[in-house]
């Protein structure tokens, strides 16, 4: 997973402002208290810091992979 990926799953999944705050102030006690900022910035892969945010705040598995979204038809 890409960097951009894993900032698209979370604004889709909490909007940009608690979106903003998960990534900054949420301690991910599986990795020793650290935000998800924190283990971005000391080179922790995007898609283990996004699974770990989903099983904190309870993100239901079936939207771990991002929102379902409508499929769009070609004109």
């Amino acid at each position: 997973m890409k960097l951009s990926q894993f900032h698209s799953l979370l604004r889709d999944e909490f909007g940009d402002g608690l979106a903003s705050v998960l990534l900054s102030d949420t301690r991910l006690t599986e990795f020793s208290d650290l935000t998800p900022r924190q283990l971005l910035d000391a080179g922790e892969e995007p898609r283990i810091v996004w699974l770990a945010i989903c099983r904190s705040q309870g993100v239901p598995k079936e939207r771990w992979l991002g929102k379902n979204k409508p499929k769009r038809h070609a004109d």
